[in-house]
């Protein structure tokens, strides 16, 4: 993930590791697989307004609604930006740990990032890719 400055001549300001959810995983392949249907634990392609904080299971955690076709059951699927302590905050060999769907970050670059969205007085916009 990386953080965009918002000004003109966008710069990274922040990059950071993200978990994706574990319905991506196709065993024995480098490959991921992606959906938005509800309970399958798979993470969505496209970009999310990052909308409300809130706390709840995981701590501060930020709501998400979908833009596009193909997440836009995000709300329903109650798929939100939080962290998790299994995170790293540096790339790794070992097997990672994984979401239900949510993009997860460390606790270091969820505050990091926490940061820039209570400061913005813009909507910001969060784009997952592959």
């Amino acid at each position: 993930m990386a953080v965009l400055s918002g000004t003109k001549n966008d710069k990274i300001l922040q990059r950071a590791i993200v978990a994706h959810g574990e319905g991506c995983v196709i065993p024995d392949s480098n490959n991921l697989k992606f959906s938005n249907v509800d309970g399958s634990h798979q993470s969505s392609l496209g970009k999310y307004e990052i909308r409300e904080s809130y706390n709840g299971k995981f701590g501060k955690a930020y709501r998400l609604d979908g833009l596009d076709k193909t997440n836009s059951n995000a709300r329903l699927r109650s798929i939100v930006l939080h962290s998790y302590y299994c995170i790293s905050d540096k790339e790794s060999t070992n097997l990672a740990c994984l979401s239900f769907g949510c993009p997860m970050l460390s606790k270091s670059a969820f505050n990091q990032t926490a940061k820039y969205i209570d400061q913005s007085k813009m909507p910001i916009i969060l784009y997952a890719f592959y």
